[in-house]
């Protein structure tokens, strides 16, 4: 399918896979996008900002760079920033369409229903979009689609107005005409309210004062605030809405002193801040920020995951918002047809946009359209890359799924360094812009949003599966049940049963079967290799403690809900693993006390203390903790055998006191991400067995499995055998 991507200062169309429908989400064939002038435009521009500028306008982030140039060094740093900088990223937030597919658990619409649909994260310039439900709305028969592709500009400009609480008779300023502007003029009169409109440009007045605005004020004519005194009779306004986009800070300070007592400013646009106490201090303003398209923005749970707010407790959602303003529309209470001043064809984007930052002319707004085409719903498209690709004799074809930031971050780059080992053959993802872009940048020879596509392909030998953490265990199945090997980000499995699955999957295979390498990479480092060659020969059992400062992670954030399955099975599975390694034998006991946390910023599923015995009569223990400082290392791990300390700091050093053994030393970091993919390689070739056992992969998952149990009533101690 085409989708309008933007990098470089430059927007550009592409073709790229075509997402699939998924739980919860309307599959749309746009008809019409609207292009959101100001805040698009601004997107474009901030894209082609030299990286020198980016750093002086956002300091903080040069602060994580030199932080990340001390711990991890120079090449690993330059391929992150590398990443951020390159990134193709997708624009568009406003459409409508018809519906071509709904999800399980979708069952408001249904193929063939005319939709508007909103969301910066999903409804794109492109042919086809996945809309989660609650940012769809159905469309009003007598509504075109060109009108109602404006749905979320309407439902932002609604949003505002609902904040400002226009009662009849009241007399209200909107300071700039454009769109947002342009529809809050006439919603207020639609509220029996008396309009003031403040604009630099003469035919965004004139085209407002046809909207119904009562009084036009241009800054060359009068002063704004007091010409609002004038026509107010020296009271001033109840109520000023902001819809203007200016870093000034004159703005916001005139829009004070343009209000009677007790009035009310609200802030739709963008505009400096930079308040002057003596503008609202003896008037006793409020100063109100209205959230884009209302209740339910910027939450997870209404957005993604489809959670609506019941009626009687919010009236007013943004997807009762996008609703309501398509019903005005239907009803002629709103005017958008005069606003839209040209529709171009999607081949035709680069066009659009020139225009737009022409300067000659300052359209209201402008729109796209999608002519239907047969190939619009290809889920793979081949690309063309950028640089030559030689696969030597040998190498093994290998499939990304899932390009997230850490896949595209450390595994790609290190494959393209061990080009004796591996050839990049497709790469998988959810969304088919960030396919496309990291396939073009890793010389991928196609691109998907559809992982059966890679499993079917038979110049596919291996995949590397870094999706989330819930969907881990079911693809790796699937692809084993292909035929293909599998580097499985960990963790293995979240639940007892699905690790049984893919055990069953080898206790039940005839023949030779694919290899299986979770990523516990610790156990790769040159580190945990020395520590294992030392004590492979012990006469006695170990004790091993290891101290994890994982730093703090939002409790909202993705890791410690269903997909993620909590820090402890998605990141200290790490450290079971490494155990595992070193000691060499079957668990016996697992142990676990987490910690009460006195308020609810801390969790006790990521404040723990686990010990682990194991047969051979050694005993480990992790304590894992969100409680530090990230200014304090990381990971540390102290071993204690025959006489001998072997004290490991952050993956950087190992010293060992008690024996000759010589310390060592890395420049940066060396946690075995690329030692591990090469390990993987020998095993696919037959050159050597399996990374890591199976029994030691199930163990270090039942390990963290077993730990999750016992913390998940957050309190107490509690023992497995």
């Amino acid at each position: 399918m085409k989708q309008v991507l933007v990098s470089g200062g430059k927007v550009h169309l592409e073709n790229v896979p075509a997402p699939g429908v998924e739980p919860g989400t309307v599959l749309i064939h746009m008809d019409h996008s609207c292009i959101s002038i100001g805040t698009e435009m601004s997107g474009v521009k901030s894209s082609g900002v030299p990286l020198w500028k980016r750093a002086l306008r956002q300091p903080q982030h040069v602060k994580k760079v030199i932080d990340m140039l001390m711990t991890d060094g120079m090449s690993m740093t330059r391929k992150l920033v590398q990443e951020r900088l390159s990134v193709e990223l997708p624009t568009g937030y406003s459409g409508a369409g018809v519906v071509l597919a709904v999800g399980a658990g979708v069952d408001e619409y249904a193929p063939g229903d005319r939709v508007a649909c909103a969301g910066a994260q999903c409804a794109f310039h492109a042919e086809v979009v996945r809309v989660p439900k609650n940012l769809v709305v159905p469309m009003p028969d007598n509504v075109g689609f060109d009108a109602a592709s404006s749905v979320a500009l309407g439902a932002i400009a609604m949003q505002g107005v609902r904040r400002a609480s226009p009662t009849l008779g009241e007399t209200f300023v909107v300071i700039g005409l454009g769109v947002l502007g342009q529809l809050t003029v006439q919603m207020l009169r639609a509220n029996g309210c008396r309009v003031i409109g403040v604009d630099l440009d003469r035919e965004r007045l004139a085209l407002a004062q046809r909207h119904g605005m009562n009084w036009g004020v241009h800054p060359d004519d009068a002063d704004d605030v007091v010409q609002v005194a004038r026509v107010t009779g020296g009271t001033g306004a109840d109520g000023v809405i902001i819809t203007a986009a200016s870093p000034s800070d004159a703005i916001v300070s005139a829009a004070f002193r343009m209000c009677r007592k007790k009035a009310r400013v609200v802030l739709v646009g963008d505009v400096g801040l930079g308040l002057q106490r003596a503008d609202f201090y003896v008037k006793e303003l409020d100063f109100l920020i209205s959230s884009s398209y209302g209740p339910g923005r910027y939450d997870a749970h209404y957005e993604e995951g489809g959670l609506d707010y019941p009626l009687g407790y919010v009236r007013w959602t943004e997807g009762r918002n996008m609703a309501e303003y398509l019903r005005l529309i239907a009803d002629g209470t709103l005017d958008v047809q005069s606003m839209i001043a040209a529709v171009h064809p999607i081949d035709k984007v680069a066009e659009a946009y020139q225009s737009l930052q022409s300067g000659a002319d300052k359209p209201l707004m402008v729109l796209l359209s999608y002519p239907r085409r047969e190939d619009a719903l290809a889920r793979r498209t081949p690309l063309t890359p950028s640089r030559t690709t030689v696969a030597h004799t040998g190498a093994v074809r290998i499939a990304l799924i899932g390009a997230g930031g850490f896949a595209k971050g450390m595994h790609l780059p290190n494959l393209q360094e061990l080009k004796d080992d591996f050839v990049l053959r497709a790469v998988a993802s959810r969304t088919g812009h960030n396919a496309s872009s990291t396939g073009k940048r890793f010389a991928a020879s196609y691109t998907t949003t559809d992982h059966h596509e890679v499993l079917n392909d038979p110049e596919v030998d291996a995949v590397i599966i870094a999706t989330r953490h819930d969907t881990h265990a079911a693809l790796a199945l699937d692809a084993l049940r292909a035929g293909k090997h599998v580097l499985l980000e960990k963790p293995l499995a979240l639940t007892e049963e699905e690790l049984l699955g893919i055990e069953t999957f080898y206790q039940d295979a005839l023949g030779p079967t694919p290899v299986l390498l979770t990523g516990f990479n610790r156990r790769f480092s040159p580190y945990a290799q020395h520590i294992a060659a030392a004590v492979r020969n012990r006469s006695n059992p170990m004790v091993l403690n290891y101290r994890m400062n994982a730093g703090y992670i939002p409790l909202d954030h993705w890791v410690h809900g269903p997909e993620g399955g909590g820090r402890n099975r998605g990141e200290a599975c790490h450290i079971y693993d490494l155990f595992t390694f070193l000691t060499g034998s079957p668990m016996k006991s697992v142990q676990a006390t987490a910690l009460a946390p006195a308020t609810a910023y801390y969790s006790a599923s990521d404040n723990f203390v686990a010990t682990i015995g194991f047969e051979d009569g050694s005993v480990a223990s992790l304590t894992y903790t969100a409680l530090g400082n990230a200014e304090f290392p990381k990971e540390s791990m102290e071993v204690f055998v025959d006489g001998v300390v072997f004290s490991l700091n952050d993956y950087r050093a190992l010293s060992v006191t008690g024996s000759r053994g010589k310390p060592l030393e890395t420049r940066t970091s060396s946690k075995g991400q690329k030692e591990e993919l090469q390990a993987f390689a020998a095993a696919i070739r037959g050159k050597s067995d399996w990374p890591i056992p199976l029994w030691q992969q199930l163990q270090a998952t039942r390990i963290a499995n077993q730990i999750h149990n016992l913390l998940a009533g957050g309190r107490g101690v509690a023992t497995a055998q």
